[in-house]
């Protein structure tokens, strides 16, 4: 619940976006879609359900080694 809370904060100052599919298994922040309950529950690196907080308009410039971020989950 902490890490969530954190991360709510940290979005409402409007300098930080989600991004997903950048984040690496066990490294994104909060909830991660179907399976996940919270911060470093995802499975997979570069889970498309999964974001990480970026600085906002940064996060679909940044590439892996799948594809670009996204603002939106990827399917």
């Amino acid at each position: 619940m902490a890490a969530m809370n954190a991360t709510m904060a940290k979005l409402g100052t409007g300098s930080v976006e989600k991004c997903y599919g950048l984040a690496r298994a066990a490294q994104n922040d909060c909830r991660a879609g179907p399976g996940t309950t919270c911060a470093g529950t995802s499975k997979v690196d570069y889970q498309g359900n999964a974001f990480k907080l970026f600085p906002k308009g940064t996060c679909t410039k940044i590439k892996t080694p799948k594809a670009t971020g996204s603002i939106k989950p990827i399917a």
